[in-house]
């Protein structure tokens, strides 16, 4: 009996002690929590799935920006340029699409009409046959006319200019359907200078939604009548055209590397006064107009001495004789920046200048607020323009920046002339590389 006490009294001994070790152990333990956010009633922790407002149904920005011709646009081949290129001459033809089918081959003789809409005119003109006139949207514009002899498509097609509207004829239910809106496609010659000049022409006449195919050289766009008259005289212009203007254009920001700004007086014993030919102020910055000597590789390292040089831009445009386009910098920019609200307009001429051949440009530089500054330049083929002095905080909108006060805006332009001839005048041994020089000027002096 006492020993079955002794091991009773050594078993609740043992029970105490790892009682007691354990809660020795739990109390050296710091205790464990998982960390847990409210925001807005909603519990966070690290197995939470992210919550986003729900987002407008708009076009990404990315997916916005996306366009098959800003490689074309965007880079140039500065080991690779010509101050001329010599193009054959294409014709440039428009051709409406969804006309349907035929009419039927009626005539139509001593025919009046007065202050009648088109389908009245019609209507009254197809009494008697299986045809019978839709008006597509509402038209109420009156037409006055007579016809003493011609066909029934002749017929239609005068009294649908008439009315500034357009016809299409469904010949398996016998409709004439009339609407004030077309489709057309305009077949592109194959240079692409030329279709970018005419995207770039068809662009400043507030046309969109331009569909291009890169491979078939083809532009398809809706309109109306006043819209088709516009296409046509843009067209018709080009084609007459013996010359394109382009330019070739790289846009830096340069960091001067001390507390002062860029001297540039220093740009005339670095390449010689020679290649300095002129010099032109603006509102804001400078123009100098140089030679070939000065070009996007002798500026780098000119600035290099100076000042950190970042390119912030480069593309090319192409202008008809006479016209004017322009390039933003943001579409071609090879980052977000300040300067790529910047948009460079250029008008241009290449012809006679008081007895001489010049290349006389009107350059302008605006962004979203309105002109900053703009530059009349004449120049010799194969000149360049460095355009200086605009200042970096000229595109600063908050008070203060972080941006030194000396760093500014460079833009170096190079024009080129896109010479359109008949095709069997091209003489297979011109190349456009050969034209420089003398050989350049005769060439283009006997245009």
């Amino acid at each position: 009996m006492k020993k079955l006490k002794a091991v009773c009294k050594m078993f609740i001994a043992l029970v105490a002690v790892v009682i007691c070790f354990g809660c020795a152990q739990n109390q050296s333990q710091e205790p464990q929590y998982d960390t847990i956010n409210v925001v807005e009633n909603f519990v966070i922790d690290e197995n939470s799935v992210p919550i986003f407002p729900k987002k407008a149904a708009l076009t990404t920005d990315t997916a916005r920006r996306f366009s098959i011709d800003l490689p074309k646009r965007c880079k140039v081949d500065w080991d690779n340029q010509s101050v001329v290129s010599v193009v054959p001459e294409e014709k440039i033809e428009i051709v409406r699409l969804g006309v349907g089918d035929s009419l039927p081959d009626l005539k139509v003789s001593d025919y009046e009409f007065k202050e009648l809409t088109v389908k009245q005119a019609l209507d009254k003109l197809l009494e008697g046959t299986d045809i019978s006139v839709v008006e597509d949207e509402d038209m109420i514009e009156k037409i006055s006319g007579s016809i003493s002899s011609g066909t029934l498509v002749d017929s239609v097609e005068l009294m649908s200019k008439m009315g500034r509207v357009y016809y299409s004829y469904d010949a398996e239910v016998g409709e004439i359907h009339l609407n004030h809106r077309a489709k057309w496609m305009i077949k592109m010659p194959k240079d692409e200078s030329i279709i970018m000049a005419l995207l770039d022409a068809m662009h400043g006449a507030d046309m969109r939604n331009l569909l291009v195919d890169w491979q078939d050289k083809t532009v398809v766009f809706e309109g109306n009548y006043q819209t088709e008259r516009e296409v046509a005289k843009i067209i018709s212009d080009i084609s007459s055209k013996k010359y394109m203007l382009a330019w070739d254009i790289d846009v830096y920001r340069v960091y001067p590397r001390t507390d002062n700004p860029i001297i540039w007086m220093n740009l005339l014993p670095a390449f010689g006064e020679n290649n300095v030919k002129m010099s032109i102020p603006g509102v804001v910055g400078r123009a100098l107009v140089v030679s070939p000597e000065i070009n996007t590789k002798t500026l780098q390292e000119f600035l290099a001495q100076q000042a950190n040089v970042v390119l912030i831009s480069q593309g090319t445009f192409v202008i008809p004789n006479g016209w004017q386009s322009r390039f933003d910098i943001g579409q071609c920019s090879k980052e977000d920046r300040l300067e790529t609200d910047l948009i460079i307009g250029a008008t241009g001429k290449y012809g006679d200048y008081g007895g001489r051949q010049k290349i006389d440009a009107k350059i302008v530089l605006r962004t979203s607020q309105g002109e900053l500054s703009s530059f009349n330049i004449p120049s010799n083929v194969g000149d360049n323009y460095v355009i200086i002095g605009i200042p970096t905080h000229s595109f600063v909108t908050t008070p203060e920046t972080l941006i030194s006060p000396f760093a500014e805006l460079v833009v170096f332009m190079s024009p080129r002339i896109i010479s359109i001839i008949d095709a069997v005048q091209i003489d297979t041994d011109i190349t456009p590389t050969q034209l420089v020089g003398d050989a350049l000027r005769d060439f283009l002096s006997e245009e």
